[in-house]
């Protein structure tokens, strides 16, 4: 079972995520942050993950704290419902599109936690959401999931569909990494024979 559930408290932060990698995109998402809230469900729902997030965080402060760690948790509970990641496609990559916008996404399931982030906003928001946040975001999973992430847009104007290509992008691709490969026989594919980093 490719489960897990994570909570984690500071005093900046108490959030709660469970997840299941062989869902079927079911999504409960409550994190005080509308735009954050949607782009988890499309996380959710294209990637085929089952996931639920409950967060409160110090929104009177700013949107910094609430994403940054919501990243942490995501990533903490992928990394625990991966397990030794035997059986796992490991390597997957997509290309993106929406209206205008194009970006893709190719992942490691690795052990080793990367991001190449090649994404350019044009405004400082997405209606009231920082979008310099998202990359914080994206940080935070792939250090704690234990991924290489490269996200690069590769051409769009409009802020909205970057933002949500770049989540899309990176649902699927993390979708066909971590789906079990059948010829795999439930070795961890790795010439090390490890994927612990």
């Amino acid at each position: 079972m490719r489960k897990a559930t994570v909570k984690r408290k500071t005093k900046e932060t108490d959030i709660s995520v469970t997840l299941d990698l062989d869902g079927s995109g079911k999504s409960e998402i409550a994190t005080g942050i509308g735009f954050l809230d949607h782009m988890l469900e499309q996380l959710s729902r294209h990637g085929l993950i089952d996931l639920a997030v409950k967060a409160k965080g110090d929104l009177h402060i700013d949107q910094h704290h609430t994403t940054e760690d919501v990243g942490i948790v995501i990533g903490q509970a992928l990394k625990q419902a991966l397990g030794e990641r035997a059986g796992i496609t490991r390597y997957a990559d997509v290309h993106l599109p929406m209206d205008e916008a194009l970006t893709r996404a190719a992942v490691d399931v690795s052990g080793r936690p990367y991001l190449v982030w090649k994404v350019v906003f044009t405004r400082s928001k997405v209606g009231d959401f920082d979008t310099e946040l998202f990359r914080e975001f994206f940080v935070a999973l792939a250090q704690n999931a234990g991924i290489t992430l490269h996200l690069e847009t590769l051409y769009g104007t409009n802020n909205h569909h970057i933002a949500e290509t770049c989540f899309k992008a990176v649902a699927r691709a993390l979708r066909a990494a971590i789906a079990i490969d059948p010829r795999q026989g439930g070795r961890v594919p790795s010439t090390k024979g490890s994927l612990d980093g």
